[in-house]
């Protein structure tokens, strides 16, 4: 029941996280993520389909962090302004946080308890918060960095674009390996799960059933 619960709640979250870039980026000026077939729940239309959604469920089955998919293909010069670079940027993230809230809410709210599909909802709330704190670093190619990429200049720009595909396999490395980083980065996690109502012995226990190889 958990590994469903979780396994589903993920791809639907990674769908959400997408189609929210597209659908910001489409308000924004870029209406050509309609013709791409990214405004729509649909996994297969997305860009990178490897990035999106078969990596971040790797890394979901090797330990429960809630590694961010490959953001849709936007033409940010079709972009009205610096602003909606940044909005599409923070959507996806964004998306996450709400998908948090929700379901912390409903942890909340409604008589819970280590069976039935209980631990799994927790566990997927608390990858939410995963998704959103480790998407917003401000490197890339995180959300983080796009966010604020439109205001730095091109030249440092070109210097990071460089080094994109190797800074996320760094960071990850540094969340495993570095004691201090990990601490940091997963208390941080904790803070804001359990502020948005996500009971961390509920997560844990989802986490422990989900994993159950």
């Amino acid at each position: 029941m958990t590994f469903l619960v979780v396994l589903i709640g993920w791809v639907f979250s990674l769908c959400l996280h997408e189609f929210s870039h597209a659908l910001v980026a489409y308000y924004g000026g870029d209406t050509t993520v309609k013709d791409k077939g990214y405004l729509t729940f649909n996994p297969l239309k997305y860009t990178h389909p490897v990035y999106s959604l078969l990596l971040p469920l790797v890394f979901l089955m090797m330990g429960g962090i809630g590694l961010p998919g490959g953001a849709v293909y936007i033409e940010r010069w079709r972009l009205r302004g610096k602003q909606w670079e940044t909005a599409v940027s923070l959507a996806g993230p964004f998306s996450n946080a709400l998908l948090a809230l929700i379901l912390g809410l409903i942890l909340q709210g409604m008589p819970v308890s280590s069976l039935g599909i209980w631990p799994g909802l927790a566990f997927l709330a608390f990858l939410q918060i995963s998704a959103v704190v480790l998407n917003l670093i401000p490197l890339p190619p995180f959300d983080g960095f796009g966010a604020i990429e439109p205001y730095i200049p091109m030249d440092i720009r070109m210097k990071f674009a460089k080094t994109q595909g190797m800074l996320s396999w760094v960071v990850l490395i540094l969340l495993w390996q570095v004691p201090f980083i990990g601490g940091l980065f997963w208390g941080l996690i904790g803070f804001l799960a359990r502020l948005v109502g996500i009971p961390l012995q509920l997560a844990g226990l989802g986490l422990d059933q989900f994993m159950f190889w």
